[in-house]
């Protein structure tokens, strides 16, 4: 472990003992390097790598402080690893292999406690994806709007911010590009609807069985895809 990393790991403590409780201010660079036992030019470095990670906050003029914490700040990166592995056939699998394990359950779990409101979301961005069945952005908007509408129904701030970040929307538009281009976009739109029909219905195991179904057929469209792309027959 570097002394970088040694650092990083003292103000982490910190945070987990309850020391620095989130929202809390740090103390100026000098007095934490002293209470850390760092160089300031360490504790500077520590703080830096902190605020990239989200952990730490930097307000010029103000003052460092801790961040509230919560999954959607600290896992807001993982979107953007995602968009990185894009050219990854390996990592891509693996990707759809975590949302195929996530999603069918989480959408089981909204069946149970989705509101009226919350359904009304999700039947809002379904009925948007009919009108806009030639429009790989529309679709593709309103498709991440779908799908999200439905894991917010459970409630759960760290499933939403996992399945929202593995997601991601180049390979998404990708997708809906391939799908349009082979006019099989209203079979993807019937599996749509299937899943808000099951979760009309509160109904918790016929919501997964539809989800699983959605995302087993792209996940079979990613694998021709990307084993056309290694044939050399990839226009998209």
């Amino acid at each position: 472990m570097s002394l970088t990393d040694r650092a990083i790991e003292q103000i982490r403590e910190l945070i987990r003992t309850g020391a620095l409780p989130p929202g809390s201010k740090l103390p100026p660079e000098p007095d934490l390097a002293a209470q850390l036992g760092l160089s300031r030019n360490l504790a500077r470095e520590a703080v830096k790598a902190l605020a990239v990670a989200r952990v730490l906050d930097v307000r010029r003029g103000d003052g460092t402080y801790v961040t509230s914490l919560q999954p959607s700040i600290l896992l807001e990166g993982l979107g953007g690893a995602v968009e990185l592995l894009q050219s990854d056939a390996g990592a891509l699998l693996d990707l759809m292999e975590v949302r195929r394990l996530l999603e069918p359950p989480a959408a089981a779990l909204a069946a149970t406690r989705m509101s009226d409101e919350a359904l009304a979301e999700v039947k809002q961005h379904l009925d948007a994806m009919r009108e806009a069945r030639e429009d790989v952005e529309l679709l593709n908007a309103h498709d991440a709007a779908f799908h999200r509408a439905v894991v917010s129904a459970t409630s759960n701030e760290s499933l939403l911010t996992i399945l929202d970040g593995i997601s991601g929307r180049t390979l998404r538009a990708r997708i809906w590009r391939g799908l349009v281009d082979a006019r099989t976009a209203g079979r993807t739109l019937a599996e749509h609807e299937a899943i808000y029909e099951a979760l009309a219905a509160r109904d918790a195991s016929l919501s997964q069985a539809a989800a699983l179904i959605h995302v087993n057929s792209t996940e079979q469209w990613l694998r021709e895809h990307l084993r056309s792309r290694s044939n050399g027959s990839d226009d998209l």
